[in-house]
């Protein structure tokens, strides 16, 4: 990897794209307004974004309408549109640390996990789904022998993808990859907070020769373009990772508009279940503080609330606090930081709030604690551990969004399992135990669309990413991710 200096020197040579992306070029947002675009770590500015709004999505739509019923990507052979799309992933390849440095300017998570995590991981999510693009096959259903019944998947037409600031590169290749795949037509609009990768990302493709106007990129906020576009007749599909209380604003526009369908990946309060009987305590400890320490945070997986087994907690919690050390708040371009800045003033006065809530209903700040902004140096938290918590606190029940874990203890299974269901939310959880059996019968009945035994966040392109309850419904990744994007037809010919 790249010295501290080397990058610094690099992000200074960036050429930043701050304008829309409609029909294969760049241009202003009609209104002519603009938005600022800040570096959380500094608090300067990096570029003036275009604030796209209803008449930008107009222009998108139609442009992504009309390229899709020309056929020209849609119709294409699967064969050449899996060509195009392993070409855009080599591009994105040969301009890897661009991406990564776009990212933590933009959002202010550490060079190190981009260059680790997101910009590999996000290039594998293109290829792997390009790749399966001439392996999914139509079914012949069993009718009589007077007919024949043929089902196809065929492409739903404009998708419309809405995504979060957290992972910018990386969410928005799990929603756009799978929809391109299967020949649609996609107006993205990435959050207001860190647009720039996914406008380089579309500038890109058209580079690898995807068509004009297959892929739009409107930069904005959710009130006016992401409102548009979820109320737009002329979508047909839409696509959503945020907070659970925008999740259930976008379904309603569906069903004010044109019933649209809406895959949505919303808001996770993931509990993590440490048994007496875990492998070794020290890795568990480990384990639990990147799970919630890891991009600051920010993370919808991230397991907030942490449940250990009563006999163990005191030992448990000394190492916890030996491994949340490792997590110090520095800057993102030096590849030694392993916690970045916050992504704006909001999100780090979210983070005292909840801080402030959890010692006012009883919680012990035994690490971290309250941040110490100071105006112009960025905007940095602390790993924050609280102990003596409770699923009756509020900083337990809700989402923060943030590196503050709430430690609570159990006696027995099945308490644990009844304190990791009692949320809302239902989209990631993890179990430590060297009991097999305890590990199939834990994550049979935890209410969660993915379960991680001994790790967690694990997974690459093959296995699917997506919750239940409050949480959402759909999945990204893997075959499962294009089954939101087709249309499922049935052909019957009478022989």
């Amino acid at each position: 990897m790249k010295s501290y200096s080397e990058w610094k020197a690099q992000s200074e040579t960036l050429n930043l794209h701050g304008q829309a992306y409609i029909n294969g070029g760049f241009q202003s947002a009609v209104s002519g307004e603009t938005f600022p675009s800040i570096n959380p770590a500094t608090e300067q500015l990096l570029v003036d974004v275009a604030s796209c709004d209803e008449a930008d999505v107009n222009l998108a739509v139609e442009s992504a309408r009309q390229v899709f019923r020309s056929g020209v990507w849609s119709e294409m052979h699967p064969r050449q549109r899996k060509q195009i799309m392993q070409k855009w992933a080599d591009l994105i390849e040969q301009h890897k640390d661009e991406f990564a440095l776009l990212d933590t300017m933009d959002m202010g998570k550490s060079i190190s996990e981009m260059v680790n995590i997101d910009v590999p991981d996000a290039i594998d999510c293109i290829r792997w789904t390009a790749e399966s693009i001439d392996k999914v096959y139509g079914e012949i259903a069993p009718t009589g022998e007077d007919t024949l019944a043929l089902i196809s998947h065929e492409p739903v037409g404009v998708v419309g993808a809405i995504t979060p600031w957290n992972y910018p590169l990386l969410m928005v290749s799990w929603k756009i990859a799978p929809a391109l795949a299967a020949g649609n037509s996609v107006v993205l609009k990435p959050s207001e907070k860190s647009p720039l990768s996914a406008l380089r990302l579309a500038e890109l493709a058209t580079e690898a020769g995807i068509p004009d106007g297959v892929l739009n990129v409107l930069p904005g906020f959710g009130h006016t373009a992401g409102k548009a576009l979820a109320l737009h007749m002329d979508v047909n599909v839409l696509a959503f990772t945020g907070s659970t209380k925008v999740a259930g604003m976008l379904m309603g526009y569906a069903g004010e508009s044109n019933m649209k369908r809406v895959w949505l990946e919303a808001g996770g309060k993931s509990p993590n279940l440490v048994f007496a009987d875990c492998a070794d305590i020290k890795s568990a400890a480990a384990g639990a503080a990147s799970a919630i320490f890891a991009n600051q945070g920010e993370v919808c997986i991230a397991c907030s609330r942490l449940y250990v087994e009563k006999s163990i907690k005191d030992e448990f919690i000394a190492e916890l606090i030996e491994a949340a050390g490792r997590f110090q708040p520095g800057d993102p371009l030096n590849p030694q930081t392993t916690m970045g800045p916050m992504v704006d003033g909001v999100q780090l006065a979210t983070v005292e709030r909840y801080i402030r809530s959890a010692q006012e209903e009883g919680g012990n700040v035994v690490m971290g604690g309250l941040p110490e902004y100071k105006e112009g140096e960025g905007f940095y938290a602390k790993p924050t551990i609280v102990t003596d918590a409770h699923n009756g606190m509020t900083f337990v029940k809700e989402e923060i969004f943030g590196p503050v874990l709430a430690v609570c203890e159990f006696e027995t299974e099945e308490e644990a399992i009844a304190l990791a269901n009692d949320s809302q939310y239902g989209l990631g959880a993890a179990v430590w135990t060297s009991n097999l059996s305890r590990a199939h019968r834990v994550s049979r009945k935890i209410e969660s669309g993915m379960v991680w035994v001994n790790t967690w966040g694990e997974g690459d392109s093959t296995v699917p990413f997506g919750g239940v309850k409050a949480s959402g419904n759909g999945r990204d990744k893997s075959l499962h991710a294009l089954e939101k994007y087709t249309d499922v037809k049935n052909v019957l010919i009478r022989l």
